[in-house]
């Protein structure tokens, strides 16, 4: 099964951390990545830049309205992400632990979207 891995974290996280609490979350995704190729298989993953630099696509009365910023204001901001394949959600939730402390870590289902196959 499929699962998204969306990674989410104060802004100021990264900003603030001193030099041995970046190596530790380095060491945290090292981890985790070299689980992951034990026990299932990484699809992907990539790193996100702030949320100040997002570009937000609204449609108001039928037309794309683009603006600068996230969608909404919030406490955390989505900083990466993970696509895994893994056999079961036990499995991912125990290769989800090995990621930094800090972060919220949210494990969802991705679904098959009958009629969207790749060609």
């Amino acid at each position: 099964m499929r699962y998204a891995v969306l990674l989410a974290y104060p802004p100021s996280l990264w900003r603030d951390a001193t030099d041995d609490q970046r190596t530790a979350y380095h060491r945290a995704h090292l981890a985790f990545h070299d689980a992951v190729g034990a026990r299932g298989r990484l699809v992907a993953g990539e790193a996100l830049a702030d949320a100040d630099a997002a570009t937000t696509l609204r449609h108001v009365e039928g037309r794309p309205v683009l603006s600068d910023g996230p969608f909404a204001e919030t406490a955390e901001q989505l900083g990466g992400l993970y696509l895994v394949d893994a056999p079961d959600l036990d499995v991912m939730t125990a290769l989800c632990e090995l990621l930094p402390q800090p972060y919220s870590v949210e494990i969802r289902p991705v679904v098959d979207v009958e009629g969207s196959e790749t060609r």
